[in-house]
């Protein structure tokens, strides 16, 4: 009998989340075949089997934890693709419960004429008066409709049966003012919820950002740029590039390019704390924040520098296909020095973006909209314009450092031929 185990997934993570597994006990697999698909802090990883044979059992199911290294299931080498004795009587159970449910929904059916001579109460209720032995039609109530409540039930274990309705009114009203107000916050008669559990990553990006919030000096400084010479760059230019490097021009090339060279200016933006020490990166690998189906993930540009805009537009464009698609790699998440990220291909006209922690600064993009602008004293003009801001960590990023390198990357972007002459 083989162990399926689960494999070292990446040097900084130890355990994650079965998402579902691929095969089922009793399916035929063959080494190299997918199994099951495990959810990380950063990506969804498929593990494949390392032996083929017949799944023979599961030993974890989808939604549980799994540590690296822990067996996970089991496959027969030498099996045959039929259910094995266990996996039957299972499925017998099954077709027993649910047997048992119809013949319960038949009941229920059937008593229906007596739906009204029974006592109603809630799951809570109910659970408090059997463990206390108390009798729900003795319970004095006071939801108009007869409901008897959690509450309802410990007034009348605390305080035992009252004779007169109107006294056990008044009585709750103002003895059992704080049950009433829990009650109020946890059950809301007529208002429909839904509970969904968080997946594994949607519960990191909360605790990162929630860690991010608490424990870096966090800022955020604005500027604007005026679009109007990147546009007509883009306009001059785009049919030329799409026929030269088969992948459109688009704006975060413009901005990724800005940004490197005002790292190059101020590498504070550039750097991290690493305990008592700041570690200043002489690379420039840049994160591009975008929304996938999972969550929002920042696959990393590599070489941000070294790349023409050609070539960061065709990372960006494989990045983003690979995201939508759910077949980012680890290795296209960590790392990264800097981030961008456009809220304006949603509609945002300004927001202060959260910093990607452990990184120190991150640059927001917004949608770009026309809006009067001073030419000079005596002109007037409707220009397309884009609020930027720039979130940093005020612990070892000054105001001046961090309002000069936005100025930088608003003046770069406004004059984008020497953005063009640097690569």
């Amino acid at each position: 009998m083989a162990e399926i185990k689960v494999p070292e997934l990446a040097e900084s993570i130890t355990e994650g989340t079965i998402a579902q597994w691929l095969k089922q006990p009793g399916d035929a697999v063959k080494k190299g075949e997918y199994l099951l698909e495990v959810e990380t802090d950063k990506v969804n990883v498929e593990l494949t089997a390392e032996f083929s044979g017949v799944l023979k059992e599961l030993l974890k199911g989808s939604g549980d934890t799994v540590e690296v290294g822990e067996t996970i299931g089991l496959i027969d080498e030498n099996g045959e693709a039929t259910l094995s004795e266990p996996e039957q009587a299972k499925n017998e159970q099954v077709e027993q419960k649910v047997g048992e449910a119809i013949i319960q929904q038949i009941d229920v059916i059937e008593k229906e004429d007596d739906k009204k001579q029974r006592t109603i109460a809630s799951p809570a209720a109910r659970k408090l008066a059997r463990e206390r032995g108390i009798d729900l039609q003795q319970v004095k109530v006071i939801d108009p409709l007869g409901r008897v409540r959690k509450q309802d039930v410990e007034a009348h274990s605390n305080q035992g049966p009252v004779v007169n309705a109107v006294q056990n009114e008044q009585a709750k009203s103002v003895a059992q003012a704080p049950a009433k107000q829990a009650v109020v916050q946890q059950e809301q008669p007529g208002k429909p919820v839904e509970r969904i559990k968080m997946s594994r990553r949607r519960q990191t990006i909360a605790n990162r950002l929630v860690e991010v919030q608490q424990t870096a000096a966090m800022l955020t400084t604005f500027n604007e740029v005026d679009m109007t010479a990147i546009m007509d760059v883009r306009k001059r230019r785009k049919d030329k590039f799409l026929e030269q490097h088969d992948v459109r021009l688009g704006f975060m090339s413009f901005f990724t390019k800005a940004v490197v060279s005002a790292l190059k200016q101020y590498p504070l933006l550039n750097a991290e704390i690493q305990g008592n020490e700041i570690v200043m990166k002489k690379f420039y690998d840049i994160g591009i924040a975008v929304s996938a189906p999972e969550g929002l993930v920042v696959p990393v540009v590599r070489d941000a520098d070294r790349l023409n805009f050609a070539g960061i537009e065709s990372e960006i464009l494989n990045l983003g296909t690979k995201a939508r698609d759910n077949k980012l790699g680890l290795a296209d998440l960590q790392g990264g020095t800097f981030t961008i990220t456009n809220g304006g291909v949603f509609g945002s006209l300004l927001s202060t973006p959260i910093l990607n922690g452990p990184q120190v600064g991150i640059l927001g993009m917004h949608k770009i909209q026309l809006r009067p602008v001073a030419i000079d004293a005596e002109r007037m003009e409707n220009r397309p314009m884009m609020y930027i801001a720039l979130s940093y960590d005020h612990r070892i990023v000054d105001g001046k450092e961090a309002v000069s390198f936005l100025a930088t990357v608003k003046e770069l972007l406004e004059d984008p031929e020497a953005l063009l002459l640097e690569g």
